[in-house]
Formats: structure tokens, sequence, C-alpha cells
């Protein structure tokens, strides 16, 4: 079995309340009175009190804009280029920040031996991989590999693939880092799909360092995984390249579909995993959005304080994609409390990724 031995976090350096970003979308939005009353709700019953980005206009008086041209209309609006000069810029800087916090008391970097690179906001050629490696001045004979486009269930996909690694090298160091900059996609129509995103997402980063289980330190140890494809959810939640950006679909059905299908998918995984549910110490689900999580409470009886780090990573940060479910098994791992995690995260397919680990 291989195990989780620490996690470190990091976000950008610009926060900005919810409140402020409300207004800035009435500005460029220019919606009737009626229209903007609708978005104030929205707003204020979203759970999000603040989010983070690496562009300041979101807080600013459109004289300060650095990343949006200064006027109402946005014009000329930023390109993908632009989107991707600035995920250049910041990406790489705020993993390596992560790798450090996670590693700092552990191991020295130098003795990472694999880098899982996880991103679906930003890609290039050569990549975030090789930016990291030469950040931290890691081994050129580094393992690396990247995990990209895949969304806000991303992380599980790389714990699967360090927890195969460290299976057959007991001596493998592996290091996930997960890296969003959403913010850089926010686009000026008001559609539903884009004011459900610019209500949502935050940026931000993690990483995970995975071991053998011989590794001379407690930690969470990886179980069993088990994932499951909802067809019927493939339209309600997407993401695709534009030239002004990425674009996310985000349909107000998910919920739905989760409380539909969560519960018997709990079951079997569990069941794979052989772990009764009521022997469940700590739950640990992807906070995308305020209704997921109480659709998720309400389908598996659980009670607000069972889902309390979800919760708390959602009003703090938003939702960041792939980082945020290590965000809140963050906030788990913190209260060391042993006994049996269950994790799940949702994304583009409708796909359900999840986890069991037990901590000691």
């Amino acid at each position: 079995m291989s195990k989780i031995i620490a996690l470190g976090t990091a976000v950008p350096k610009h926060k900005h309340n919810q409140a402020d970003i409300l207004q800035f979308m009435q500005q460029v939005y220019a919606m009737d009175a009626v229209e903007n009353r609708k978005l104030k709700f929205l707003y204020n019953m979203s759970g999000i009190a603040s989010r983070y980005s690496p562009i300041p206009d979101y807080s600013h008086q459109m004289p300060e804009w650095k990343f949006y041209p200064n006027n109402e209309a946005l014009y000329p609006f930023p390109s993908l280029e632009l989107r991707m000069q600035w995920y250049q810029q910041h990406a790489a800087p705020l993993s390596v920040e992560a790798i450090r916090n996670c590693a700092e008391g552990i191991i020295h970097t130098n003795q990472i031996t694999h880098l899982i690179t996880v991103s679906c906001t930003g890609m290039s050629a050569p990549g975030l991989d090789l930016q990291v490696m030469d950040l931290l001045d890691l081994p050129k004979q580094t393992y690396r590999t990247s995990l990209n486009f895949m969304g806000c269930y991303a992380a599980i996909h790389a714990l699967k693939l360090a927890d195969a690694i460290c299976k057959t090298d007991t001596a493998a160091r592996v290091m996930i880092v997960c890296t969003e900059l959403c913010t850089l996609h926010f686009q000026k129509e008001p559609t539903p799909d884009n004011i459900a995103s610019t209500l949502l997402f935050g940026d931000g980063s993690a990483a995970v360092l995975v071991t053998h289980d011989s590794f001379p330190l407690k930690g969470l140890h990886l179980k069993g995984f088990y994932s499951e494809v909802v067809p019927k959810g493939k339209q309600d939640m997407a993401w695709e390249l534009s030239s002004t950006g990425f674009l996310m679909t985000l349909s107000g059905y998910i919920p739905d579909l989760i409380e539909e299908d969560f519960n018997q998918l709990v079951q079997r995984a569990l069941q794979q995993a052989d772990i009764n549910k009521e022997a469940i110490n700590q739950w640990c689900i992807h906070p995308g959005g305020k209704r997921i999580v109480e659709t998720i409470q309400k389908s598996l009886g659980l009670k607000p304080d069972d889902l309390r780090a979800s919760y708390k990573v959602l009003q703090e940060f938003g939702n960041m994609s792939s980082p945020t479910l290590m965000f809140v098994l963050k906030e788990l791992m913190h209260q060391q409390q042993e006994g049996a995690v269950f994790a799940a995260a949702f994304g583009p397919g409708l796909t359900m990724e999840t986890f069991t680990a037990i901590y000691e």
C-alpha cells in the first residue's frame, strides 16, 4: 500500500471578497435592476466569502485594472494568448510554493523522485512540469507526468497514479501538485453557464506527498479507488477551449444527477474497499458548490458538521477545481483523527471519482 504523508497549499496574492467580485460582475455585465438583484441573491446564497486570483482587477476600480481593458465593454477582450501568458507567469511559482509548504520538515525537495502536475486551466509545451522542475532544481532524471484538462476530480486520478508507483517502488517519493487559475477565464456574456462559473471559481494550488507504507511517518493509507461515469450528465458539465479563454458548461441539473446516483455509488465504492459506511470517521467531499454539498449531505444522511471541512474550504476559497479536494483533505488531516476517510469529487463526463483511506 501507499500513504499520503503531507499536504501543502498556496493561493495567489490577491484576495477578493465575494461582495467585491459581485460589484465587478454587475459593472461589466451591464444588467438591468431586476437582473442585478437576481445576481446579488445568487452571490449571497453561494456560501462563498472570498476567493483568490493573480488578477487584481476584481476588487479594484476600472482605472486600476491590470488584466482587463479600462472600459465597461472590456474591449479588446483578453485573448487566449494573453490568458496563457498570465498562466505561464503565475502557475509555476504558485506550484513551487505549495510543494515547499508540503515538503517542509518532511523531505528535501531534491529527494522527490516523481513529479505529477495536474491542471486544466493552462497548457503549453514545455509545460508546468518542466517549469516546476527548473524552479526547484530537481534532478534531470526525475520521473514526471502531467494530467491535463480532467477538471475537479483530477487530484484523485493523480493519487491513483502515485499509488501504483509507490506499490512497485518502495523508495519512491511522489509529489503531486494540482494548480488551477480558473479566474483567468472570465467570459463577459451573462449566460447561465458564465454566471455560474464567475460565481463559484477561484484559484489555488495543492501539493501532496505520497510514499510507500514503509516510510517512517504516520499518514493516510490509500486503501482503494472507485469511479463511475454518469453518461446522462455528459452535456451538463464540460470544459472547452475558445479564442477568448476556456468555456465552462455547468448545468443547474448537476446536483440532481449527483443526488440520484451518489448514495449507490458510495455503497459500491465501500463494498469494493471492504469498509462499512458506519466505519467512516471523516467525509472528504469536493465542494463544487453549496447546493452540491447540501445534496450529498442529504443523500448520505449526514449532518452539516460531517461536511464542515468542505463548507469551510468553499467559504474561504470557492471552487478551485482540482486542488479543492486536497484543501479539504488537509483540513481533515490537521485533526489527526485515526480511522477511515471517504473522499469524492466530480468533473466533466459527468465523472465521479472516489477513494477510501485509513489514517494511522
